[in-house]
Formats: structure tokens, C-alpha cells, sequence
């Protein structure tokens, strides 16, 4: 006799029941969430950090500058995120306040292993609490600490890893493939911004536009979070599709 589907005898259910074979089904799902939402990438570079992001503008009304998948968290950190940007939104908001506190009562910025393990911290209990469900997003922190450059992934259960160069979203395994043949310690952050670009444009085709596309460096000389303006860009998309 065949055993039963997991999903028929209910272990997806509740986010608090483990299927026989040891796993969370919902939190599972909530990893299919992320691999469905828009592409975004993060790379660490000799002098800096770079993140950039697809937009994933469907609708040519949509004002394409109303649409902010990058996130400044503090001065010296920023963040972008790939799943249910909603949920994002509300871990970002959080973590703004984080920094702010921290500021404020240590006046020193924050690191940003602290904003990340706080953004993990409240994800993972949301995988062992009743009534709850997972935050169906993964998040991208880069931030600039007093010993250099760092950029750390986030997932739905509330795992953390730091990555030297890293991409979640749409096409991640055809993005990470050119990121582990491409990537080099020695980069610059324009080396990096060029990298990023190419491999969106591969993935995403050669109808990428600039107007899709979000990016925000982070500086090791300054520690100011910034955004790039669309000259800029269009020059990394000219670049990217010769």
C-alpha cells in the first residue's frame, strides 16, 4: 500500500507540525515564495558593497521610481529582498528602528550582524508559534562595520549566512553559477556593479531595462549608503549587452 501524500494527511497545515520525515512544510513553502519573487544581488567588493535588484515592473503605468525594492537601514547599512515584499517591508521598518535605538544609546552605529540576527530572530519564531506563518522572504543586508565590508543572506526559517557574493529570487541558480566563474575578492565597486548587471541581463534577457533595475552601493572611504541614478545604470546595461 502506498504511503499518503504529507499534504493529505494535513502536516502543512499548522506551521507548528512536523512532517514524519523531520520537516516544516510551511516553511517550505515560504522558500518557494522566495524563489518565485524578483531577482536580487548582493556582492562584496575590495572597496565597498553593492546590491542591486530587478524591480519587476509588469505595468507600463506604474511610475517606475515608486517602486523601491532597496531599503537604507541605517547610514552605513542598506537591504533589498526577494518573496513577499510586504513582509519585507515590516522586518526593514524594524530594523531602521534597531539602528536608530542603537545609536541612540550607545551613540556608535550599529553592526550589521546585530540588525541581521534581530531580523532572524523574529523570523525564526515565527516558525514555532501557533497562528502564525512564516515571513515568505529572504533578505540581502550589506552594511560597512568598523573591520570592512559585509553582506549577509537571511531566509524563512531564520538562518543567516555571510556570503562574499550571493543572489536570491528568480534565476538564483543560473545567477549564482556566473557569480562562483566571475567573482573575485579584488573588485572594485564598479567591477561589481558591472558583474551584477551582466548576470541580470543574462538571466532576465535583453529586454531589461534600466527603468527595472535598483541599485545602492555602500563605500569602505564614506560608509554612506547610495543609490545610483539612471545614467549610471544605463551605462552597466550598455556595458552588459554588447
Amino acid at each position: 500500500m502506498q504511503p499518503m501524500n504529507h499534504q493529505v494527511m494535513g502536516y502543512d497545515r499548522a506551521i507548528t507540525m512536523f512532517s514524519p520525515d523531520g520537516r516544516l512544510l510551511q516553511v517550505e513553502y515560504a522558500k518557494k515564495t522566495v524563489k518565485q519573487g524578483s531577482t536580487a544581488i548582493g556582492i562584496v567588493a575590495s572597496d565597498g558593497v553593492v546590491l542591486l535588484t530587478d524591480k519587476r515592473i509588469v505595468d507600463s503605468l506604474v511610475v517606475p521610481e515608486s517602486v523601491e525594492k532597496i531599503f537604507q537601514v541605517d547610514d552605513h547599512i542598506g537591504a533589498t529582498a526577494s518573496g513577499i515584499l510586504s513582509d519585507a517591508r515590516v522586518l526593514i521598518e524594524r530594523a531602521q528602528v534597531k539602528a536608530q535605538q542603537h545609536k541612540i544609546q550607545y551613540d556608535t552605529p550599529i553592526d550589521t550582524l546585530s540588525i541581521v540576527k534581530d531580523i532572524c530572530n523574529l523570523k525564526q519564531l515565527c516558525t514555532q508559534s501557533g497562528g502564525l506563518r512564516p515571513f515568505g522572504v529572504s533578505i540581502l543586508v550589506a552594511g560597512i562595520d568598523s573591520d570592512g565590508p559585509k553582506l549577509f543572506e537571511t531566509d524563512p526559517t531564520g538562518i543567516f549566512f555571510q556570503y562574499k557574493a550571493t543572489v536570491i529570487g528568480e534565476g538564483e541558480t543560473d545567477i549564482e553559477e556566473i557569480l562562483h566563474k566571475e567573482y573575485k575578492e579584488s573588485m572594485t565597486i564598479d567591477d561589481a556593479a558591472k558583474l551584477a548587471v551582466k548576470a541580470l541581463v543574462k538571466v532576465l534577457g535583453e529586454d531589461l531595462s534600466v527603468e527595472r533595475l535598483d541599485c545602492a552601493i555602500i563605500r569602505k572611504s564614506d560608509k554612506q549608503f547610495m543609490k545610483l541614478g539612471r545614467d549610471a545604470l544605463a551605462k552597466y546595461v550598455a556595458a552588459a549587452k554588447k
